[in-house]
């Protein structure tokens, strides 16, 4: 799309991001677990699934749906709408349509990283530990008093580590993923059938663009869940990312947890695209 400041695009980012992060929450605690706890799982995503009903009950896989739904429906609306409102913008910095999307999709992912902040640092705290808080409020509440209000914000840099490369991965590979599938199908599909197939243009893109997203972000996901578990690390991301790989003997500690993790961004991402697009052409 050419982009710009337009209200549906906020509107379908909101939608589409509530839905896809809220009914993929049980993914998300087993993945959480296998983060926090690497010793426990052996990467088996059975063995974390299995400890977890034994040890909290069905219930807990829905542990943090509430700062999920509420942190990436505002995410996605800004993320979705302030990318699409940066593209042209950047068209007089640079005359490359690639370099362009790439940067709206750092300013989106900035953008996405503070918003997410003080959800998802509630969300992590109460999936590694139990007995945090009983629900959403009561953990909002509990940071705020223990820590102050901008305690979250202290994240920001692990954050973004992981929203600016999840970001580019997505939105960016989405598009011109978009653009060479229907070029396919234009060339090898009459306009008859084209008509009845072009329809499914966005279920096939957002695939890749899952992941693509989910692989080049892992890295930083796991630094910020460790972030939230343990706190700051001496020299920040770079601290976190070295004691990760010291502790886990090689740079595949980075990606702890990539199993659950792909199943999840997919079911996120492919269903939150297709949404997106739905929306989008729903409002006109």
């Amino acid at each position: 799309s050419a982009g710009g400041l337009d209200w549906r695009y906020f509107a379908a980012g909101g939608v589409s991001a509530a839905v896809s992060h809220g009914y993929t929450t049980p993914l998300d605690v087993i993945k959480t677990r296998m983060q926090t706890n690497p010793e426990l799982y052996n990467g088996s995503v059975p063995l974390a699934l299995s400890e977890i009903l034994q040890n909290e009950g069905a219930a807990f896989l829905l542990q943090g749906l509430g700062p999920t739904c509420v942190g990436y429906g505002l995410e996605g609306a800004l993320k979705f709408g302030c990318y699409e409102l940066a593209k042209p913008i950047f068209k007089s910095v640079t005359p490359s349509d690639f370099a362009n999307a790439i940067l709206a999709s750092c300013v989106a992912g900035g953008v996405a990283a503070l918003v997410l902040c003080p959800p998802e640092d509630v969300r992590i705290r109460m999936v590694s530990d139990p007995a945090y808080a009983r629900n959403s409020v009561e953990g909002f509440k509990r940071r705020v008093a223990e820590d102050g209000p901008l305690a979250s914000f202290a994240a920001v840099p692990a954050m973004m580590a992981k929203q600016v490369p999840y970001t580019m991965g997505k939105q960016v590979s989405f598009d011109y993923a978009c653009e060479l599938v229907h070029a396919l199908l234009v060339a090898v599909c009459s306009a008859e059938l084209l008509e009845t197939v072009d329809g499914f243009t966005p279920v096939i893109a957002a695939l890749p663009a899952a992941v693509l997203a989910c692989v080049l972000s892992h890295p930083g996901d796991a630094v910020l869940t460790q972030f939230f578990k343990r706190g700051p690390q001496p020299g920040g991301v770079a601290g976190s990312v070295g004691l990760l790989m010291k502790e886990g003997g090689g740079p595949l500690a980075l990606f702890t947890g990539l199993k659950a993790r792909l199943l999840h961004v997919i079911g996120i991402i492919w269903v939150q695209l297709i949404i997106y697009d739905k929306v989008k052409v729903a409002l006109g």
